[in-house]
Formats: C-alpha cells, sequence, structure tokens
C-alpha cells in the first residue's frame, strides 16, 4: 500500500482539474440524445439532443445540430437549430445557417444576416424602454 502525504494527494486533484481544461465533448451527426448533460468543458453537437443541456464552457452547435429543450452555457456559436430556452452568460453567436426559437437570455449578441432568430430576447443590463406612460421631466439648459 502506497502512503501519499497532502502535498502529493493536492498535486494529483489538481492535475486531474486541469485535464479538462482545452478538452472537449462531442455529439456526432446522425446521433440522438435525449436527457440531461451537465459538462465543465466545450461541447460541440452535430447531432440531436432533447432535453437540458448545461456546460461552463462553450457551445458549438453545427449546422446539422439541433437542440431541444433548455440550454444553459457561458459561450455559444450557432449553425444549427435550437428550440426552446438558451441562457448564454456571456456571448451568443448566430451565423447565417442558425435557426433559434423561443426565450434567449443573453449578455451580448451577434447575429449574421440570414439567420433565423425568432424569440423573446432579454439582454442582461439593458436598460428597459418600457416608460409607464409617464411624462419624463426635461433637463434645464444653460445658457
Amino acid at each position: 500500500m502506497a502512503i501519499f502525504n497532502n502535498k502529493e494527494r493536492d498535486n494529483r486533484n489538481i492535475m486531474a482539474a486541469d485535464n479538462t481544461l482545452g478538452s472537449s465533448n462531442r455529439i456526432v451527426a446522425e446521433t440522438k440524445f435525449k436527457g440531461e448533460i451537465h459538462s465543465k468543458s466545450d461541447f460541440r453537437i452535430d447531432g440531436e439532443v432533447e432535453g437540458t443541456f448545461e456546460t461552463s464552457g462553450k457551445l458549438v452547435i453545427g449546422r446539422t445540430g439541433v437542440i431541444k429543450g433548455t440550454v444553459i452555457c457561458e459561450n455559444a456559436d450557432i449553425e444549427g437549430k435550437v428550440t426552446g430556452t438558451l441562457k448564454v452568460s456571456s456571448v451568443l453567436s448566430l451565423k447565417s445557417t442558425a435557426v433559434v426559437e423561443g426565450e434567449v437570455h443573453v449578455d451580448k449578441l451577434a447575429i449574421e444576416p440570414g439567420a433565423v432568430f425568432n424569440v423573446t430576447c432579454t439582454m442582461k443590463g439593458a436598460k428597459s424602454f418600457v416608460n409607464d406612460n409617464k411624462p419624463q421631466p426635461l433637463e434645464k439648459v444653460n445658457k
């Protein structure tokens, strides 16, 4: 039986945690998945996913990729189709072939011409355009 001191054990834990950095997962075309996916690394989907998808990394949905359900991620590049709720904590980038329908919560948004974006969209930090029909006071201008 091997005996490890705390420093060696801590180093092994750090190395295990570092193994997720730079790694990515993939669901290839012609693959269908139904259920929940929770990941800490980047993910590429070229197949079909139905259910809940969550990653603290970047999500790439290729041209043949389809997600139906709830998506939660840090960043997303979409070329395929998403139907449901999409929550992106940083940047959502829609390529010209993307089709997104449902509800979107995002910090920053980039949409290429040709993309379909039929959603209710909420952007973080955005000011409400609703003024409750109350007249706003005019600012005094000093000459």
